[in-house]
């Protein structure tokens, strides 16, 4: 169950960080979970202080973290601190969609929506090259096709490109409209019906986007791990036969997956030492075939996931040299 309540994201983020201690390899995503418990639980400054830490340490994601702290600073009375590391942030130009869109949805949270219509359109001149889009991407061009539609600016390109890859019932440019607000004060039951839907398509949508950091994980073991894992643990040759059909396997199950309307999939990496440190965890022998998807849970729960399918041009999940359109999606459309 997630938590609802102050003290209950109060204790899930103590939970976090005494997870991070336990796993210091995972220590930059767990924190960032934690800090956004502390801001739920209203701890702004507890939030802030945990988003200092990790920028104190050479993080993977800086323009990421500093994203997160001027939304929270903002948010407690810091506008003017808020606003220099949000100015900063854009002059980096990060190749991370996600540290754009949360500079940019800071700014429409305060009603700056021509600052944050020109940062998402700076942001998409860098990050779109092609109609074969990443997930944060296609995430940041449709929250760049809302604000535009909010300031009645006409579509251009990127609105083009949004609208084609956006897949819910109701259509974009419906969902966005701003006009679609006033039906809330409506007696008409079709008008009120009507808007309901649009609301349960919206909400759809947001729920994906936050569950995307716990996907439905599949495990990928490198060939090495993999002959070493074997070697240690003979019993799980049933599970793995060769290297070339654990690979198979791992398409053939997400593609299944996909088929049958699962969200959200991925691919963790697996390594033989992280694995026995979780099976001594779970009191169990790593030769126990049950402990595999529990292991591919717990790393996809550690933000340890890659979004699978790739993109066609990306580099394939399987280690090779090759795109994943040359590789294990060359029989794809």
């Amino acid at each position: 169950m997630r938590p609802d309540t102050p003290a209950a994201h109060t204790a899930e983020a103590e939970r976090l960080l005494r997870t991070a201690a336990q796993y210091p390899g995972d220590r930059e995503p767990l924190y960032l979970q934690a800090a956004a418990h502390r801001e739920l639980a209203g701890d702004r400054p507890g939030a802030t202080a945990l988003y200092d830490t990790l920028l104190s340490s050479s993080p993977a994601n800086p323009h990421l973290i500093r994203a997160l702290k001027a939304a929270n600073l903002w948010e407690y009375g810091h506008e003017a601190e808020a606003r220099a590391i949000i100015d900063g942030v854009r002059r980096a130009q990060p190749a991370d969609a996600a540290a754009w869109e949360i500079t940019a949805e800071t700014l429409e949270a305060h009603d700056e929506l021509e600052a944050a219509e020109s940062t998402l359109t700076e942001a998409a001149s860098l990050l779109v090259s092609s109609a074969d889009l990443p997930h944060a991407t296609q995430s940041l061009i449709t929250t760049r096709h809302r604000i535009r539609r909010m300031l009645a600016l006409p579509h251009d390109d990127w609105d083009t490109l949004a609208d084609r890859l956006h897949t819910a019932a109701v259509p974009l440019d419906e969902l966005h409209d701003p006009k679609r607000l006033w039906s809330l004060g409506s007696s008409d039951p079709a008008e009120l019906q009507a808007e309901i839907a649009r609301l349960r398509s919206e909400l759809g949508t947001y729920r994906t986007a936050l569950s995307r950091p716990f996907p439905v994980a599949v495990l990928h073991w490198p060939e090495a791990e993999l002959d070493e894992l074997l070697a240690a643990y003979p019993e799980l040759e049933a599970e793995y036969p060769t290297y070339r059909a654990h690979l198979t396997d791992i398409e053939a199950s997400l593609r299944e997956l996909s088929q049958a309307g699962t969200p959200n999939l991925g691919i963790v990496r697996a390594t033989v030492p992280s694995y026995e440190a979780f099976a001594a965890s779970e009191s169990t022998p790593p030769s126990n075939a049950d402990l595999l998807p529990q292991y591919a849970t717990t790393l996809a729960a550690r933000a340890r996931a890659s979004a699978w399918p790739p993109a066609r041009d990306a580099a394939c999940w399987c280690g090779s040299e090759a795109t994943y359109g040359e590789c294990h999606g060359s029989d794809l459309a």
